[in-house]
């Protein structure tokens, strides 16, 4: 599933806590794996002074050398490996890059060269992942890092399902990381209470019909976590959680479980194909902790275009 995978660097030590992972994930599905890094042109870095030929031909050599080592770090450790420079902006580049070279899995790092900040995302990263359509991995670069790069070994994978068939993409890679690593693999549905907005208390018919709504739904994803369960091939285990909010309830349950690593489905049975990403995925990419993988289960010609991507394609250059 992960032929191709695309990891971008920018240099910084807290960029480089992608490669344990891209070993960990492209060692479990055989992958390529292409470093990519990007130097931004002198049009787009609004410097005031003018910029020293030979302090960028400096630059650029000292860059290739970076991916170079790398590469052969990668290799060593047993990855078909390859890198690629280019300049300019970084995550318009980096989302070219991905379009254009049938990239599946582009490996990220929370942080890089602008460093650590109170946002769990960069505003790079974050571009990237709002705009490539591409499954996404997001690694957390304030989280202890592992320097050997062959000894990471994910021990629980944490799977969040809605019991739709839309959201099992996410299983495909989840089992095939589990067998790799001989991974236990967690799948999780949350129950959420009716929502029930009133301005006064609910009465007592309502309240009557809302368990009786949420039984229902506990008795349909007990059965359906079952039915998976069987047919899955790994070992496996379920948890059904009963929650008036299902995001804070598997936060807390990926700390509980000590996850190595969340996967989710970039959409559930409500995502429809406005935005690239479903209100769970959102919040995993905007609060989550640990590493998360997204797989997208649509391609970039179904994710409808924002206002502002119609507007900078009908005027760009203005």
């Amino acid at each position: 599933m992960f032929d191709h995978i695309l990891v971008p660097l920018d240099g910084s030590p807290l960029a480089e806590c992608v490669l344990p992972h891209t070993v960990a994930i492209a060692r479990a599905f055989e992958s390529q794996v292409t470093l990519l890094r990007v130097l931004a042109t002198p049009s787009t870095t609004n410097q005031i002074r003018p910029v020293d030929p030979l302090d960028w031909h400096f630059g650029r050599a000292e860059a290739k050398a970076y991916l170079d080592e790398l590469t052969v770090r990668l290799r060593e450790a047993g990855l078909r490996t390859d890198n690629t420079l280019v300049e300019g902006q970084a995550a318009e580049r980096i989302i070219e890059f991905a379009h254009g070279h049938d990239v599946n899995l582009i490996v990220l790092s929370s942080h890089g060269r602008s460093g650590l900040s109170g946002w769990n995302v960069s505003s790079v990263v974050q571009k990237i992942i709002l705009r490539a359509y591409v499954p996404t991995m997001i690694v957390r670069a304030y989280q202890p890092v592992a320097h050997d790069l062959t000894g990471l070994c994910y021990r629980r994978l944490l799977v969040p399902l809605d019991c739709s068939q839309r959201a099992e993409c996410v299983l495909s890679p989840a089992i095939t990381l589990a067998r790799f690593h001989k991974s236990e693999l967690l799948l999780v549905h949350v129950v959420s209470k009716p929502e029930m907005p009133r301005r006064v208390p609910p009465t007592q018919q309502e309240v009557e019909l809302a368990n009786q709504i949420m039984e229902l739904n506990q008795l349909e994803a007990i059965r359906y976590l079952e039915q998976l369960k069987s047919r899955l091939s790994v070992d496996v285990r379920t948890r059904l959680l009963v929650s008036d909010h299902a995001a804070a309830t598997l936060h807390d349950l990926v700390d509980q479980e000590s996850a190595d690593l969340v996967m989710l489905s970039a959409h559930g049975y409500s995502g429809g194909t406005k935005w690239p990403y479903g209100s769970m995925v959102v919040n995993f990419i905007a609060y989550g902790t640990t590493p998360l993988l997204i797989v997208q289960d649509l391609s970039p010609d179904e994710v409808e275009r924002t206002r502002a991507e119609m507007a900078a394609r009908e005027y760009k250059g203005h």
